[in-house]
């Protein structure tokens, strides 16, 4: 059984220059974020610019991924959206025999109020084949999911068994973490914050980073899960100099700059998203070649 906890990692889209799915980049980095010690794959989130891709193209990526990941590692679908009966839909349509979890966003744009969301939810665990992880990210959606709504949720619903939490309000994540049930784990939705909610009792993160430098950040998680706090310190100062540059224009426009700087994958997004600008790319080249 899949824990929801330690590092899980929300891969990117890779592109060809023709705007084409870049299959074989997504190959390169399945293989570097396993290989480098990732305990999940979250597949179709927010990082893979999910909103600008076909039908088609999410089916022929989750064909994908699953035959390269083989059976390696659990596997986490995103699944969300402002219309609940279409994500409703989306779920029921899909075939999930080889995923362990639904993360579905909060709706987002037209802002619904606490109750709608506690409904929304509701509805997505009444037919949801998996377990579900809700995914709070205000900074995206427009609305705050408040602590009160996701213990309610956490509470009525044993299929609803984790959050990633990416509202950066520690007070917060206190109320969350102190009142939760035992079962439902919270995940870090945010690299920088990660290492504080884990002190603070959350179980891990669905991470961006993790896909640059997996082995760095996992080792980071896993110290902290395991209170070895000089590590994990440690692996956190050496990691903090290159949040800014994945956030400062948007994700994914920073860890695809970043993968690119690596060979990974090439520089291409699809709009309305952009690559970072040139000055901000060589800074990120200058710190890798260090």
């Amino acid at each position: 059984m899949f824990n929801f906890s330690g590092t899980g990692v929300a891969l990117i889209t890779p592109f060809n220059n023709d705007l084409s799915i870049d299959f074989e980049s997504l190959n390169n980095l399945i293989e570097h974020v396993i290989l480098g010690g990732v305990n999940f794959l979250v597949i179709l989130g927010t990082t893979a610019e999910t909103t600008s891709l076909s039908n088609k193209e999410k089916i022929d990526i989750i064909d994908f991924i699953v035959k390269i990941n083989a059976k390696r590692i659990p596997l986490v679908i995103g699944i969300g959206g402002n219309n609940t009966n279409k994500v409703k839909q989306e779920i029921l349509s899909r075939n999930l025999l080889d995923f362990d979890a639904i993360l579905s966003v909060t709706p987002y744009y037209n802002k619904p109020s606490q109750e709608g969301l506690y409904r929304h939810y509701r509805e997505i665990s009444k037919i949801s084949p998996l377990p579900v992880i809700l995914y709070n990210v205000p900074s995206r959606t427009g609305v705050n999911m408040n602590y009160k709504t996701t213990l309610r949720l956490a509470n009525d619903f044993t299929n609803i068994v984790a959050i990633k939490e990416a509202s950066g309000d520690i007070h917060q994540i206190k109320n969350i973490l102190s009142n939760k049930p035992s079962n439902f784990n919270v995940l870090s939705g945010d690299d920088a914050l990660t290492l504080e909610m884990i002190y603070l009792g959350a179980t891990g993160v669905i991470s961006v980073i993790g896909q640059s430098h997996p082995k760095e950040f996992s080792e980071m998680v896993d110290a902290g899960l395991k209170n070895d706090k000089s590590k994990a310190n440690k692996i956190h100062d050496d990691l903090f100099k290159f949040y800014h540059f994945l956030y400062s224009e948007g994700n994914p426009s920073g860890i695809k700059g970043l993968l690119y700087t690596m060979n990974i994958c090439k520089n291409i997004l699809r709009l309305p998203l952009t690559i970072i600008n040139k000055s901000l790319l060589h800074e990120l080249k200058l710190i890798i070649n260090k």
